[in-house]
This record gives structure tokens, C-alpha cells and sequence, in this order.
């Protein structure tokens, strides 16, 4: 079962790969989109790390969905939001193509109503693209989640440490992408 698994994995990552490809050519070259692909087995080994039985899953900004789709098939209850249309509709095909339940919802994965501000009362979010949310659409809620992922752009972790501390269940963990690595976060700390 693990082997099959493993080999199920390394093709959706070697397809999400060529996928964050293209799309660098055919519309990152062209004007500026904020879809970076994260370090795949960089994140795949938290996430092996992270995963209990029963556990969910968030992706927030979630792209083409691929590491949403990584969490679903090693037994998260995965879900992705994602404001981009056409990245929405690439990760429901490779989640179709993969056999996944992962579920993906389009919109932004701030809770309506979510206003950040930073120590000097600054509410500027960086990058962070606004529009409707999209947990109405999942059927959940920030706190419904044991472990929320996200590759922030500088000056965007401080938003997404803030969201959780507000937001998050009391014992979710945040896991952000950062180059190399990526590190959990419970409760606005970095836990070791």
C-alpha cells in the first residue's frame, strides 16, 4: 500500500512540477501572477510528519491544488481555496485524475469580515489578493481545521500568524512554506 501511495505522490508531483512550468511560461512571463510552486517534497515530508488519523487539512492560496491533493491522498481531510478561477479548475482536474476527495473552494481564505492590522495599526496585507471568501463554500470555518498550509509572500506571514491567532481552532498548527523549508506554527509561535 505505501508503495503505491509513494508512486501515486511522485507522479502528481512530477506532474504539478511541469504544470508550475508552463505556467511560468505561458503567464508569469506575460504579467506578474503571485502562483509560485512550493519545494513539493519539502512540504511532503511535514506533512507525512503531521499526519494523524482524522486530521483536516487547509491550504490556503492553494493554486493548482497540488499539495492539497498530497494531504487528501495520505489521509487528511484536505480541502484548498484559492481566489484564481483557472487554478481552481487545474487543481479539480488533477484531483479527478488522482483520485482525490480533496474539495477546493474559489475565493479568499480570509473569513469575511477578517481585518488585519498590523503593531502600528497598518492594515496593508501585503500581496494578499481580497475578494469573497471561501469557506461558505467548504461549509466550514477557520477553526475547523488541525493543520493550515501557506507559501506567503514577504511580509504576508505576520497576516497569516495574526489570522490564526483570531481564527484558528486552539489547537491548529500553521505550516508555512519558506523557501528550503517549511515550519509549523501553533498559536502564533514556532513550535519545535
Amino acid at each position: 500500500m505505501e508503495d503505491a501511495l509513494q508512486t501515486k505522490l511522485t507522479r502528481l508531483i512530477a506532474e504539478g512540477r511541469e504544470i508550475a512550468r508552463a505556467f511560468d511560461v505561458d503567464v508569469r512571463q506575460k504579467s506578474w501572477h503571485p502562483f509560485i510552486a512550493a519545494d513539493y517534497d519539502v512540504v511532503l515530508r511535514q506533512l507525512r510528519r503531521l499526519r494523524r488519523p482524522g486530521a483536516s487539512f487547509l491550504e490556503c492560496g492553494c493554486a493548482t491544488g497540488v499539495i492539497t491533493i498530497m494531504a487528501d491522498l495520505l489521509g487528511f481531510d484536505a480541502c484548498g481555496i484559492e481566489i484564481d478561477a483557472d487554478l481552481i479548475a487545474i487543481a479539480r482536474r488533477l484531483a479527478d485524475k488522482y483520485e482525490s476527495n480533496a474539495r477546493f473552494a474559489r475565493g479568499s481564505f480570509l473569513p469575511t469580515g477578517y481585518e488585519y492590522r498590523d503593531a502600528t495599526g497598518d492594515p496593508r496585507m501585503g500581496t494578499l489578493i481580497q475578494g469573497n471568501s471561501g469557506f461558505p463554500q467548504l461549509g466550514r470555518s477557520l477553526e475547523d481545521f488541525d493543520i493550515v498550509f501557506a507559501y506567503p509572500w514577504e511580509g504576508e506571514s505576520a497576516v497569516l500568524e495574526d489570522l490564526m491567532k483570531r481564527h484558528g481552532g486552539s489547537d491548529a498548527q500553521l505550516l508555512l512554506y519558506g523557501g528550503p523549508r517549511a515550519d509549523v506554527y501553533r498559536r502564533g509561535r514556532r513550535a519545535v
